[in-house]
């Protein structure tokens, strides 16, 4: 029989404590104030290279696997693709004043490896680099800081036919050249880098995007996640060697790795479901925490998954622990947790579950778990931000946490929803007032948190929906020239931002 550690129910109790005051901000709806915030904190927002962009044949840039998985026909939900996106690669300068004008500090984006390296490694497109240069030139005489991903799932097709993607070892060594490369270019004026955005993620639920197997699997359904994700731990180990080494000291930045974790709620007292709820929060979180904090994975899937989870060598390991400034933290939604000890038929689709036996339930008893957003996926539970944030700082010795995306949805299947409607997001200003309240209960519980990020600045491509949800502050109207228009969260956001910063101490 299992037995569950100490430091769950540590979590437990200490989310009850914390959760109660951060309920009353969380019901306290219009009262945020800046001035809720130590002096310091970010605020900011979120999007990635390939969701915004656009401009998927221009400047130079070469395709990377989601330019080859969204061409396949009934791959996207609405048929459509990243081609154009949002086109910010043409419009940078517009969202770049619609940012400052909302008074935000920081803008976390990504850079397209393809748009550097159109062939993966090698020849550098000049182009490409240039543009990034007047992105990041732009923020900064606006004053907003750039935030820099590396990785955000836009692998060059070219390594993916030519290595087998992440299922080969060498590529390593590969993504640290780009890395450099990235790092000195724009180190001198970046100065908060993440390695990857979701690990756990990408490599679940999208692993063999760009495959051109008949089967559309490239590698064993088994392992393939696992050794994905270890090859994208040891880049990342690879990257921040780099920097540290080379960098860091006279660009005086930080590097940190961004991971996503939805919080699991047991659906019942029975030990059974406590066990099946801390499995599937070890596979969200402790799979990648515990390499990078001790440099090994957990006993709690090492047990279950035998060989089929990698191993680090001595030297790797040693590299490995302590590879990171901060956490950037992406959390959007909780569920249920319930013991299945078969877990769902293992497909690719369904690995993880499969092999933390446990199933992803919404609801309790006919009950949601929170209103439904836009995707069936995203339950609004606010809570769930607290709790999660209760476990980096217990089991984690509280380090330093971003919140790098978070944000709520809207349908919009076929973009035929009236603007008019989707103008009035009422339900977008509550979401992120309340799960704010619960990030400031974290912090006066102790939690050591430096920023908020919503995601998403623009409705953009959101990957397997397409432009059928949209995430963003702002409206995009991609039938009509892809016209920004502001939605009633951005007049709620530009009002907190411009409240006075606090001045002093920050004081439970």
């Amino acid at each position: 029989m299992e037995v569950v550690s100490w430091k769950y129910w540590s979590v437990a109790v200490l989310c009850l404590l914390h959760c109660l005051r951060g309920s009353d901000a969380g019901e306290r709806r219009g009262s945020l104030r800046r001035s809720d915030f130590p002096p310091g904190f970010v605020f900011g927002s979120s999007t990635s290279a390939y969701q915004v962009e656009g401009a998927a044949t221009e400047g130079g840039r070469g395709p990377s696997v989601w330019d080859t998985h969204s061409h396949l026909p009934g791959t996207i939900v609405d048929n459509t693709t990243g081609d154009h996106a949002c086109d910010q690669y043409h419009r940078y300068l517009e969202d770049v004043d619609l940012m400052a004008d909302i008074g935000m500090d920081a803008y976390r984006f990504s850079i397209s490896w393809p748009r550097i390296f159109p062939d993966g490694r090698g020849r550098v497109n000049r182009e490409g680099v240039e543009y990034y240069n007047r992105l990041i030139d732009a923020l900064l005489a606006r004053g907003i800081q750039p935030w820099v991903v590396l990785y955000h799932w836009d692998l060059p097709q070219a390594l993916q036919d030519s290595l087998g993607g992440w299922m080969n070892r060498e590529i390593v060594s590969i993504f640290g050249e780009y890395a450099e490369l990235c790092f000195a270019e724009f180190g001198d004026r970046v100065k908060h880098w993440g390695t990857f955005n979701e690990i756990h993620h990408i490599t679940f639920s999208y692993p063999n995007v760009g495959c051109r197997s008949p089967s559309g699997v490239c590698g064993d359904v088994h392992r393939q996640p696992y050794v994905i994700g270890h090859h994208m731990l040891l880049s990342h180990s690879k990257a921040v060697e780099i920097y540290r080494a080379k960098f860091q000291n006279r660009q005086r930045g930080s590097i940190g790795i961004i991971l996503d974790a939805q919080w699991y709620e047991p659906i019942s007292d029975l030990q059974e479901d406590i066990n099946a709820a801390e499995r599937l929060m070890a596979f969200q979180i402790q799979w990648l925490m515990d390499p990078l904090v001790y440099g090994h994975y957990p006993a709690i899937m090492r047990n279950d998954l035998h060989d089929r989870l990698p191993t680090f060598s001595e030297d790797e390991a040693k590299a490995m622990k302590g590879s990171f400034d901060f956490i950037g933290l992406n959390h959007y939604t909780s569920h249920y947790a319930k013991n299945d000890p078969d877990g769902p038929e293992f497909s690719k689709f369904g690995v993880e579950l499969h092999d933390a036996r446990a199933a992803s339930i919404y609801a309790k008893n006919g009950v949601p778990i929170g209103p439904q957003a836009g995707s069936p996926w995203l339950q609004i539970v606010p809570w769930g931000m607290g709790k999660v944030l209760e476990r980096f700082k217990v089991m984690y010795n509280n380090p330093l946490i971003y919140i790098t995306e978070n944000g709520v949805d809207e349908s919009d299947d076929q973009g035929e929803v009236p603007a008019e409607n989707i103008l009035q997001d009422n339900f977008r200003i509550q979401y992120h007032h309340d799960y704010l309240g619960y990030v400031i209960g974290s912090m006066r519980n102790g939690s050591n948190v430096g920023g908020y990020f919503a995601w998403s600045l623009l409705d953009n491509f959101e990957w397997q929906d397409g432009f059928s949800k949209r995430f963003g502050l702002f409206y995009v109207d991609f039938k009509n020239g892809f016209t920004r228009i502001p939605k009633s969260s951005v007049a709620w956001f530009k009002k907190l931002l411009r409240h006075p910063k606090r001045s002093n101490h920050f004081v439970s």
